[in-house]
């Protein structure tokens, strides 16, 4: 969990949730599952190998054979135990469908409910097919499994059949050695079989420790990487920053933009234009292919991106809460803060707030922005980030936010960067910015007025 928090955003986006699911419940049980067996797996070698110094003692010579005869015994359950752990890398891949299966019909239960059709092409095509091979798969692990097992019981009874064999026949022992010698082995099919039976679990664990070093997440750290954020600046700019998804995907840039500080800035654009990816640049959370940041005169390295991000709080579309309020540098947040934005966002009969803990978040989406946008204001950081988080609201909350919570944010000090739709209120924006096709343009002068007028119409005419 903790290499995941330290993870880039864009690296667990290009993820996915499904596989980061699947490796925190099946991956981590697999190994934890195989450090339980294990003992067995060193118990059975340690007595193994005293047995077999016993077995030395009683007679060299069946040992020779004996020894043989176990080695193609081993030999022959290895390779069975190898076509289970083919079986069990297709299995944890499979795995990996199954959880996108479950992730599918979880999120997308009320338009599944509606449309019975989609619901059975995704039940009948998506979903039984994944099953069906899981099943398939793990009855033919778990096949290989018991006949490596079996294999080896067969395998170790017969040996005893081969020492009396050795002793009465070919005159090697007398019959007191063979029955000590027979006893013996039969006192080590018991942890030989135990050892066989691990196998699988550790072979299961050595797939799952092999899929979650291909998650590529942040090496382990014991310790959260904070940095205090920058006092008194007056301007940050991105400076010819591109970004691109992917080797052919989707470019942004190249990004020239300069912020000032208390500025009240709107950015417009079509969808797709790339306006959630300036958001993404511009907090820190994508890193560029090319291209710098700048905070007043003092380029901000990777290494350092800890103290750009300081900067910002953000109310993403996706829109997460959390229940405990926060300040400053993750201390309490300020209740006289807290009372005054419960009234300015109208909450203050919504919420149950008990000793800095939000204690109901059962909300409307519209609802849930404002508590996202409390719990930004709590952080006191000096840049507040908004997207589309007027989309939601009733018109009148709409436009108590464009003309009455905006300035008041301005007036507080902060900057406040919002995407938006909404043109009939631009004319509350100090500056007008636009993306499109990943590029950016400020508007000014008869462009913004047109922008102001309509926005959509704007955007297509062009």
């Amino acid at each position: 969990m903790k290499r995941i928090l330290d993870t880039s955003v864009e690296r667990l986006e290009q993820l996915g949730h499904a596989s980061l699911l699947a490796g925190l419940t099946s991956d981590v049980r697999a190994i934890t599952v195989a450090f339980v067996r294990l003992p067995e797996l060193v118990q059975g070698v340690i007595l193994t190998i005293g047995c077999m110094g016993y077995l030395a003692w009683l007679s060299p010579k069946m040992l020779a054979i004996t020894t043989v005869w176990i080695a193609v015994t081993l030999v022959g359950g290895w390779l069975l135990v190898s076509y289970v752990y083919r079986h069990m890398a297709t299995l944890r891949d499979t795995e990996d469908c199954l959880y996108k299966d479950y992730q599918l019909i979880l999120d997308g239960s009320k338009e599944l409910a509606l449309n019975r059709e989609r619901a059975e092409d995704i039940y009948r095509n998506d979903f039984l097919p994944d099953a069906r091979r899981y099943r398939r798969h793990i009855i033919r692990a778990d096949t290989y499994h018991l006949s490596a097992v079996n294999w080896s019981n067969i395998m170790m009874l017969g040996a005893i059949g081969l020492v009396f064999w050795m002793a009465n026949g070919l005159g090697w022992a007398d019959t007191g050695v063979a029955a000590t010698y027979s006893l013996t082995l039969l006192f080590l099919r018991t942890p030989l079989l135990a050892a066989v039976g691990a196998l699988p679990t550790l072979l299961s664990a050595e797939v799952a420790y092999t899929k979650l070093n291909k998650l590529q997440l942040a090496e382990y750290q014991p310790n959260f990487a904070s940095a205090p954020p920058p006092a008194g600046w007056q301007t940050l700019a991105l400076r010819d920053v591109v970004f691109h998804y992917g080797a052919h995907g989707f470019s942004v840039g190249p990004i020239n933009l300069t912020i000032r500080r208390r500025e009240l800035l709107f950015l417009i654009g079509g969808n797709g234009s790339g306006k959630s990816t300036l958001a993404m640049l511009l907090t820190g959370l994508y890193q560029p292919v090319s291209g710098s940041f700048w905070l007043d005169d003092m380029q901000i390295e990777a290494h350092d991106s800890a103290r750009w991000r300081a900067l910002f709080s953000a109310v993403f579309t996706d829109v997460t809460l959390f229940h405990r309020l926060l300040g400053p540098r993750g201390e309490p947040a300020d209740p006289q803060l807290i009372e005054e934005w419960l009234k300015r966002l109208r909450m203050g009969e919504k919420l149950q707030i008990e000793e800095g803990k939000i204690e109901n978040l059962k909300l409307s989406k519209g609802q849930k922005k404002r508590v996202a946008l409390l719990l930004a204001m709590a952080e006191q950081r000096d840049i507040i980030l908004l997207d589309e988080w007027a989309a939601d609201q009733d018109p009148h909350f709409r436009r108590e936010f464009y003309q009455i919570l905006l300035p008041h944010m301005k007036a507080l000090g902060k900057t406040v960067f919002a995407i938006s739709h909404d043109d009939r209120y631009f004319s509350h924006a100090d500056r007008l910015l636009e993306m499109r096709q990943g590029h950016l343009k400020e508007l000014t002068d008869a462009e913004r007025t047109c922008a102001s007028r309509d926005a959509i119409n704007h955007t297509v005419n062009e």
